[in-house]
């Protein structure tokens, strides 16, 4: 077994994790992200923000929080959508350093 073998991960990371990679490869979910970035905010919100239906973000919300990018929390009627966790900024802020070498 070589080297590189030995710290291939098996199959099923190696979907995994270009699954997760195809997420970020929206701009849409991106720029809801970005305001996620700042704070919690509903779906009105961030609709307002972006300049998109609520149904658009909806749906991009509901692959970010697939995906656990995203988390949900309801307060009545209202649910307010936040980043996961600080991983969601690191990636991103990689991501950012690398385009702009």
């Amino acid at each position: 077994m070589t080297k590189a073998n030995k710290n291939m991960p098996d199959e099923t990371e190696l979907y995994d994790l270009a699954d997760l990679f195809k997420v970020f490869g929206d701009s849409t979910r991106l720029r809801i992200l970005f305001v996620l970035f700042e704070g919690e905010f509903p779906v009105g919100d961030l609709a307002t923000s972006l300049n998109m239906t609520q149904s658009a973000i909806s749906h991009q919300l509901k692959i970010l929080k697939t995906n656990k990018l995203v988390n949900a929390r309801r307060d009545g009627k209202q649910i307010y959508y936040s980043l996961a966790d600080d991983h969601v900024r690191s990636i991103i802020a990689q991501g950012r350093e690398h385009i702009e070498e």
